[in-house]
């Protein structure tokens, strides 16, 4: 079995694969204090749970944009699986062309997403990423990867709102019935959520233009992605776990 990681600045997000087939997934929160022994004894307990070993895992990939805590996942990984990971990383095959002015500045989040969206739904295709920063990337028919755009996440920018201002509460994230609210924490719900949906939409016509490609496919993936396509007609399909395939399908490709 293949184990992939998507270390995100909020949480991991974790699959175990028989083949091209997940059979398990975890999600847990990304700490830049846990030592290797917390994060794997923390794994350790999710595969005891589902009666899996982990000796039973015979490869480990991991996608990351946190590297201070780098070093401390590679750590666990030769300690409680038993071996190196493979980290996503610049020279790795990915078997599409990364049109970046410099690859190496590229997400590796971002480059499992490209592979999976591509070897999914083929190009032209658009796929975002909803996390703590949401994620645009732009693909051809000839599995060219020519860029995209990043804004902040929803959850980035009600923090932000909040955070700043002396005055506003803080609010749930929760769709509003209506534009027009009558309460401060209506106002703001439905200013974030609709004008992020508004947001989107505008951003997947412009680089469906740019591409010359007006019926690109469009994937979305990332914890708020849910929230998005309910209001968003743009989005063709829902994918919760791009990342970790892109992960699977990287592993195959360069073990």
């Amino acid at each position: 079995m293949i184990f992939t990681m998507d270390v995100g600045n909020t949480n991991i997000k974790t699959a175990l694969f028989e083949g091209s087939e997940m059979v398990k997934y975890w999600r847990i929160s990304t700490s830049k204090t846990y030592t290797s022994d917390e994060y794997g004894i923390l794994l350790a307990n999710l595969f005891a749970y589902e009666g899996v070993s982990m000796r039973d895992v015979s490869g480990v990939v991991i996608s990351s944009v946190v590297p201070t805590i780098n070093f401390t996942i590679e750590h666990m990984c030769k300690n409680y699986f038993g071996m190196a990971p493979m980290m996503v990383e610049p020279g790795i095959k990915t078997g599409i062309n990364l049109k970046y002015e410099n690859p190496r500045e590229l997400g590796s989040d971002r480059i499992a997403n490209a592979v999976a969206a591509y070897d999914q739904y083929g190009g032209p295709c658009i796929f975002i990423d909803f996390g703590t920063a949401t994620t645009f990337g732009a693909l051809d028919a000839k599995a060219n990867f020519l860029g995209g755009c990043i804004c902040p996440g929803i959850k980035l920018a009600s923090e932000a709102l909040v955070g700043l201002t002396a005055k506003l509460p803080r609010f749930e994230l929760v769709k509003p019935p209506t534009v027009i609210g009558r309460t401060t924490v209506t106002n703001l719900q439905a200013g974030l959520i609709y004008g992020y949906i508004g947001q989107v939409d505008y951003l997947v016509k412009k680089i469906r233009a740019e591409i010359n490609a007006p019926d690109a496919f469009v994937v979305a993936t990332g914890g708020m992605a849910v929230l998005v396509a309910q209001e968003d007609s743009s989005i063709n399909k829902l994918d919760g776990l791009l990342t970790l395939k892109g992960l699977r399908i990287l592993y195959e490709r360069n073990r």
